[in-house]
């Protein structure tokens, strides 16, 4: 080394200590990342809400001399292949599991696209009667809908539809909450300088709302359609009345696993886990790309 090199040379710097986080912001966090509480509420809702469902499970793979412990079961038992094979033998699961999938699936499509379509031209269409209208659609939320099953059943027994899917599809091809829900969301995520934009460029509404509005929305219709396939999944009372027996969803089909003299609860509680079992496993395939849509949708630039 010469002398130049050696008079420049200037030595490394001494590694700084490492310092202990505060408690404080150990147990709250930094607002950057979650702290210990954070965590443990985190832990304390997901048990509380998971054990439910593992409840079920450990009741199902028994019999119901386990309900009458004095402590509850924690392991799974035995007898699980023997109660799915009685929920077989007792309702048309496959029938009902079939039905189930295809109504969910029709009555999703059809909410996220009509709620998309509606909530943009709520948004950001300017037309006569627009809050007036918009009002309205949410005046129906009001209402409850067990009081419009009576008039919705006796047109439906006038079309002649009663006993068919599509009894329990047309009626909710599209929901005010759908509605509601995009285009409050539409709103803001849109500015109305882009869709100008698009508009000087020439492009007409329905290509304006399809390389425009569609990108901006899919976090959104991501979150609509998973709920929506939530709810047409578990919903019992409308397909209950509608619907006989013979062709019935999941839902009403566990019913009839109850008699009016004795009821296996271990049978009753292996159907519900099966029930539910698709939808853990619609959460599983579809957690990541609504959690990336939710993310992207967060990021302004």
């Amino acid at each position: 080394m010469s002398i130049i090199e050696r008079r420049t040379a200037r030595p490394a710097p001494a590694p700084r200590p490492r310092t202990k986080a505060p408690l404080k912001q150990r147990v709250f966090g930094n607002g950057l990342r979650p702290g210990y509480l954070t965590y443990g509420l985190l832990l304390a809702f997901f048990i509380g809400s998971a054990y439910p469902l593992w409840w079920s499970a450990i009741v199902g793979s028994r019999s119901n001399e386990a309900l009458g412990l004095s402590y509850p079961p924690l392991l799974p038992g035995g007898n699980f292949w023997n109660n799915v094979a009685e929920v077989f033998d007792t309702v048309p699961f496959w029938l009902a599991l079939w039905n189930s999938v295809v109504i969910s699936t029709v009555i999703t499509v059809s909410v996220v696209t009509f709620s998309t379509l509606a909530g943009y031209a709520f948004a950001k269409l300017r037309f006569r009667g627009n809050t007036g209208l918009m009002i309205a659609v949410v005046a129906t939320m009001a209402i409850p809908t067990q009081l419009g099953i009576i008039p919705l059943f006796m047109v439906m027994r006038t079309f002649g539809w009663t006993g068919e899917i599509g009894a329990v599809i047309i009626p909710t091809l599209v929901t005010a909450f759908g509605v509601f829900f995009m285009r409050q969301y539409l709103v803001d995520v849109i500015p109305d300088e882009l869709i100008e934009s698009a508009r000087m460029d020439g492009a007409n509404m329905i290509r304006t709302f399809w390389h425009v509005a569609l990108p901006a929305a899919r976090p959104a219709m991501a979150i609509l359609g998973l709920f929506t396939f939530m709810s047409a999944w578990t919903d019992f009372l409308w397909p209950l009345l509608v619907l006989g027996p013979g062709n019935p969803t999941l839902q009403t089909a566990l019913s009839q696993l109850q008699s009016n003299r004795y009821t296996d609860y271990a049978v009753v509680l292996t159907g519900a886990v099966m029930a539910t079992i698709p939808l853990l496993l619609l959460f599983i395939a579809a957690g990541k790309q609504l959690i990336s849509g939710i993310m992207q949708g967060a990021v302004k630039g």
